[in-house]
């Protein structure tokens, strides 16, 4: 996705997941909000988006980040929000492990309290090492934990699997993570 779509992507997250009240949006309460009307108050807040960007929005990325309604006339993000939203996720089993991606100075708070969703709805953690890897670099040089997720799910802990590579859960306590050995 070039600069330019990356920037409007990243607008549609901000409108979607947190601050959609700011632009004259409701969402209902799964989420959803009509594309014509996010389109049109987008254009009034002069942060024009077209039919043509949203779709190459849709289209590119490697995550999955929203998604049409049945009839294509609905939008949502599929996770990441601050803002009361039921996704309808159901609880499922995760793999035996899931990889969340941070940066060294946040690891003492890790070690401490575990990870909590950070005034998310969620915690986000990733199915693959390459995932994590990704979110962890945007604020610097990425640190991988491992989550012994199956383990976490046997000791009662819910997960739910969005509609990409993400999953996730209210928080992880920290003796379910696996911190990487300790590095000059």
């Amino acid at each position: 996705m070039d600069d330019r779509l990356v920037r409007k992507s990243k607008l549609l997250s901000l409108v979607l997941r947190h601050r959609p009240e700011e632009f004259g949006i409701a969402l209902d309460r799964q989420g959803w909000t009509p594309i014509e009307g996010l389109l049109d108050a987008l254009d009034a807040h002069r942060k024009a988006l077209t039919r043509t960007d949203l779709d190459s929005i849709l289209q590119g990325g490697d995550r999955k980040r929203f998604e049409l309604s049945a009839d294509g006339a609905m939008i949502r993000a599929t996770h990441g929000h601050s803002v009361p939203v039921d996704l309808g996720h159901d609880p499922a089993a995760p793999p035996e492990f899931l990889y969340h991606g941070t940066v060294r100075e946040n690891l003492e708070s890790i070690r401490a309290a575990g990870l909590d969703a950070a005034g998310r709805t969620y915690c986000h953690l990733s199915s693959t090492l390459e995932a994590a890897s990704i979110v962890g670099s945007r604020r610097g040089q990425a640190v991988i934990l491992t989550i012994r997720a199956s383990e976490m799910a046997g000791d009662g802990h819910l997960f739910h699997h969005s509609s990409s590579d993400i999953w996730l859960t209210k928080s992880v306590p920290p003796q379910f993570i696996e911190f990487p050995p300790e590095s000059d």
